[in-house]
């Protein structure tokens, strides 16, 4: 129970207020005596070691910050709710598309990729995405980005990504000539690079932009049918970017206008709001496409679009710390009826996310109330740091017969079939640049001439000149009006970047 005391307050006038004041304590919730001068040996000795809240202070402040993510360490949070407009129960037994109008509560979390905690969120970066649906079922977390595809079709090559893509770890400096050194010796790129570098890379508010699972996933209906599915938010707000000149501005005004747009629109009551929309191929589909629909550097062209539902943010975290700091989203936090496909990336991610959580916020993360799920967590999983359980079974194993556990047989991991011999090998249909230019070609003449300045900006800074003309081989692969445009952009050799693309 709080501790309230009356504080006399003398006024200019003479008169005296009485105000209400909560009174500080500890951690341990004792009350403090003094929060200004420190206990010492009589007016000029030493500080004692006894001053229990002096050492407190200083060892807690000490222990203020955890390990920052390595990748999207710069989030604003927000909480809302997700309501069906179209049940779709004969796709998948996931009990929160079961009805329509059933709502669940969300967590969201938006951030940038590559840049550190305090960095301004005006730096061109794929945004964070990330949902945490509090099912009936236990969480659900859709961990995605703003752009809908990604660089890279393999896990293995994440780690290596990222490091070309951050400071060098010779002069903590980000360097172009590291990043399209990297991609260069990866032509999957292009089509993120595309997009990234595109006035997409620079959002102009979390609510003015779209959300993509990036990923497809398995739907698993209750009589075991299978079918893959991609997810996509759409904002009702529509899309609205920053070009260069506007970075230029609004970075010296409010490095910080990301967070304030979102937060500024629901304190007014002016609700931002995101359909969800779902894309569905068969099994037997997979093979229909020039690229592979589980590649992660593609989009299925021609699928159809659906809705299913909407998601409403009307409500900021209390405490930046304990709600968006500590949310932890991972891939592998699923329910019954979604799954993960055979995607190379997503399986990698699968166990990256949740050991990254395991390592930043320790092995019961999902005890902290932003990330325990509303039903109850029935699990024999035991002790470690900071357990906030209340553990009263003599029984941590199973099966028992002193006090059975039920399994739910619905939950079980679909059948898949499987065919062919372990290997270590890439996917066949790669396809690297025809998306890429499809995009390009979808631009207006300005989205065009953006997207060329702003490559042209950190492509013109590669002092390698083989790096340099294998990436607009890459680019003019895509598209060749794009690659000509880029190549004179940086001053290129145009017959040089011709003879690479035959050889492509």
């Amino acid at each position: 129970m709080k501790t309230v005391t009356k504080l006399a307050i003398g006024l200019a006038s003479g008169l005296t207020l009485q105000v209400h004041a909560e009174v500080l304590t500890r951690d341990n919730g004792a009350p403090v005596g003094n929060n200004q001068h420190s206990t010492t040996a009589g007016p000029n000795g030493a500080t004692l070691l006894q001053d229990v809240h002096l050492i407190q202070k200083l060892q807690r402040f000490a222990r203020e910050r955890i390990p920052e993510r390595v990748v999207h360490a710069r989030g604003t949070g927000a909480y809302g709710e997700f309501e069906v407009t179209r049940a779709i129960p004969e796709l998948t037994s996931a009990s929160l598309f079961a009805e329509k109008g059933k709502k669940t509560p969300v967590f969201v979390r938006f951030s940038t990729v590559i840049h550190g905690l305090h960095s301004p969120e005006t730096l061109r970066d794929p945004r964070g995405f990330a949902t945490k649906f509090y099912t009936d079922q236990g969480n659900w977390d859709l961990v995605g980005n703003n752009l809908p595809v990604f660089f890279i079709r393999d896990a293995i090559k994440f780690p290596d990504m990222v490091h070309s893509l951050k400071p060098s770890p010779v002069n903590n400096m980000q360097d172009p000539n590291r990043v399209f050194d990297f991609m260069s010796q990866d032509p999957a790129s292009t089509h993120m690079l595309t997009q990234v570098y595109s006035d997409l890379g620079t959002p102009a508010s979390y609510r003015k932009m779209d959300g993509f699972g990036v990923h497809a996933y398995k739907f698993v209906n209750p009589k075991g049918e299978v079918h893959y599915v991609k997810f996509n938010w759409r904002s009702q707000q529509g899309i609205s970017s920053l070009d260069q000149d506007q970075v230029a501005k609004v970075q010296g005004q409010d490095f910080n206008h990301l967070t304030r747009d979102l937060y500024g629109a629901i304190e007014a009551g002016d609700a931002p709001k995101w359909d969800l929309a779902i894309q569905i191929i068969k099994p037997t589909q997979l093979n229909d496409f020039t690229y592979h629909p589980l590649d992660p550097t593609k989009i299925w062209e021609g699928v159809p679009e659906q809705k299913i539902g909407t998601m409403t943010l009307n409500r900021m975290p209390d405490n930046f710390f304990q709600e968006t700091e500590q949310a932890a989203f991972a891939p592998a936090n699923l329910v019954p009826g979604i799954e993960p496909s055979e995607d190379r990336l997503l399986q990698g991610r699968m166990f990256a996310y949740s050991d990254t959580q395991f390592y930043r916020l320790g092995a019961n993360h999902q005890q902290l109330p932003v990330n325990r799920p509303l039903v109850a967590v029935i699990s024999n999983n035991q002790d470690g740091a900071m357990n906030m359980g209340n553990t009263q079974s003599n029984v941590n194993y199973e099966p028992s017969s002193q006090a059975p556990k039920a399994v739910l047989e619905q939950a079980r991991a679909v059948a898949t079939p499987l065919q062919g011999t372990v290997q270590q090998l890439g996917i066949e249909k790669t396809d690297n640049f025809s998306q890429a230019g499809n995009f390009y070609r979808a631009l207006d003449s300005k989205g065009k001439a953006n997207l060329v300045r702003n490559l042209a900006a950190d492509l013109g800074a590669v002092r390698d000149n083989a790096v340099k003309h294998k990436m607009l081989a890459h680019f003019y692969k895509a598209d060749s009006d794009y690659g000509i445009a880029l190549t004179r952009a940086v001053k290129g050799d145009e017959q040089r970047v011709k003879q690479i693309a035959t050889q492509l």
